[in-house]
């Protein structure tokens, strides 16, 4: 089974660019002068309470230099903000506002002197070794897991299993040969041979070639989805070389495993990025929503979705985008303006529209950040919308 990740996501914002400095730090005007974090919040959901643009939280944190990591911030922790000498905001954690004090009971006023004579009769009265105990400041207790930046859970599965390859790539891997028992559909328990050396002990992946990822601007194909079908452990690597094949054993199947399946190492208990710098791109990068994870026709915060866009256009783990959608073409003509999709088909084919054709403005409707890159695509997590997305929808400067 696969095990928690814990702190993958808990910095997220710690490094502080060169690039964020270059951006003004706008506080939004009903910025809460103090916020108690609550289980289920992320920073994302934070930073968006004190800044107009949630990404430049880092700038927040690192006017304050007695913090030494701001992003380790936990249910129950109290955030205050203040403004330093020069009016620019700082947020810190309150560890004032996370102190219980504990009194003596004052339900009753009592005179100075009367305390005094009392506390000198009483001390005579105490057994020897007896030990007098003081008032003290008590700190409550506070969960140990600190917040995430953005929901762990929704993304993790494709920190840990989800890919997107190229043919040439899967055409390499090593693949299911048969089972234990023979039966063309494996299930949870069987044995599974592999053709392929395996590292003993580690865990896998096994997965089935999806649908393709065509660019719709240059009708390229980009690559593969990899659909997980199930996870396994090796307990026999195998040998290429004497043509002996690997055994594994399945932990957990999604969908039947068939022969030719295909198996890549688990990145679970391998390493994970421990956080994500989130910023711009050092480079204006244009591109399309390509693919979504949901079934849905419309998707919205925390889905995950697909880009045209990866290593080789110089986009990481981190960059945000914001999500544009063209509005609709207008056609100019005589008899008034029209939408171009009203047109009839014959009119579309012919081209015998009586008008100027007119490319309206794209509105921004979104931001997403990218988390996982392959060579020619990426996948992002929706971090918020102004309405639904959809596949087709463009990407571009934040």
């Amino acid at each position: 089974m696969l095990k928690t990740i814990t702190t993958s996501l808990a910095a997220l914002l710690l490094c502080y660019t060169s690039l964020s400095t270059a951006e003004e730090l706008v506080l939004k005007a009903d910025a809460p002068k103090n916020y108690t974090v609550k289980e289920g919040d992320t920073l994302w959901d934070i930073s968006g309470m004190y800044l107009s643009k949630p990404w430049l939280w880092p700038q927040l944190w690192k006017l304050n230099p007695q913090v030494d990591n701001p992003n380790l911030i936990y249910p129950g922790d109290v955030l205050s903000l203040s403004f330093d000498d020069d009016g620019n905001p700082v947020l810190e954690v309150n560890e004032d506002a996370n102190v219980v004090k504990i009194s003596p009971d004052t339900s009753a006023p009592v005179a100075e002197a009367e305390v005094t004579a009392s506390e000198e009769s009483t001390e005579m009265s105490r057994p020897e070794g007896y030990k007098k105990l003081s008032p003290q400041q008590r700190k409550t207790m506070k969960s140990t897991k600190a917040v995430t930046t953005l929901p762990l859970k929704m993304i993790r599965p494709f920190l840990t299993y989800e890919q997107a390859l190229s043919e040439s790539d899967i055409n390499k891997l090593p693949y299911v040969l048969g089972a234990n028992d023979q039966v063309k559909n494996s299930i949870k328990e069987h044995v599974l041979y592999v053709r392929g050396e395996l590292e003993l002990g580690a865990s896998y992946g096994i997965y089935r070639k999806g649908k393709a990822y065509i660019d719709p601007q240059s009708e390229d194909l980009l690559g593969y989805e990899t659909i997980l079908v199930a996870t396994a452990k090796v307990f026999r690597p195998g040998s290429t070389e004497n043509n002996e094949p690997a055994s594994v054993q399945v932990i957990d199947v999604k969908q039947e495993i068939r022969q030719g399946d295909k198996l890549l190492p688990a990145a679970d208990g391998q390493s994970l990025p421990a956080f994500f710098v989130m910023k711009k791109p050092e480079k204006s990068i244009e591109g399309v929503i390509i693919d979504t994870t949901s079934d849905l026709r419309e998707f919205s915060k925390w889905d995950i979705v697909v880009l045209n866009k990866g290593l080789i256009d110089d986009v990481a783990p981190g960059h945000m985008f914001s999500i544009y959608r063209n509005s609709p073409a207008v056609v100019d003509t005589k008899r008034g303006p029209v939408y171009l999709t009203d047109a009839s088909k014959y009119e579309k084919m012919t081209g015998g529209i009586d008008g100027e054709v007119l490319q309206m403005p794209k509105e921004k409707i979104g931001n997403l950040m990218v988390f996982k890159v392959s060579d020619r695509v990426s996948f992002a997590i929706v971090t918020g919308t102004r309405q639904p997305i959809r596949v087709g929808d463009l990407i571009g400067d934040i």
